[in-house]
């Protein structure tokens, strides 16, 4: 039985998440900002994806780098979404890039350390 990929499932179901946040600032005209949480979170679950099949050991570690800037922009399109008076906000995605966020650092961290 193959375990569970939790940094996988967890980007997933955070990037589904998104998709549906971004049609909400969609419905309120926030396109610009719509647009660039679109692409930055969706991506890091694709940037974790591709690090599953990664060439060697540093292919592996600069796409999960990538994903981890993702998630860093992520924070800062969320981050404009919270302190803008009219931005529309889900509060329940801010402890979930945060955790996403740890679950990256620590497996670039155990990895490079690994080497």
């Amino acid at each position: 039985m193959e375990r569970e990929n939790v940094v996988v499932t967890k980007s997933v179901s955070f990037a589904i998440d998104i998709i549906a946040f971004c049609e909400v600032l969609e419905n309120n005209k926030k396109y610009v900002v719509a647009k660039q949480l679109l692409k930055s979170g969706t991506s890091i679950g694709a940037n974790i994806h591709e690090a599953q099949n990664a060439e060697s050991r540093a292919d592996f570690i600069h796409k999960v780098k990538i994903a981890a800037k993702e998630i860093e922009e992520t924070k800062y399109w969320l981050l404009l979404c919270e302190k803008a008076p009219t931005y529309p906000f889900d509060e329940s995605l801010k402890p979930r890039i945060t955790e996403l966020g740890l679950i990256v650092y620590k497996i670039l961290s155990s990895s490079k350390n690994n080497k």
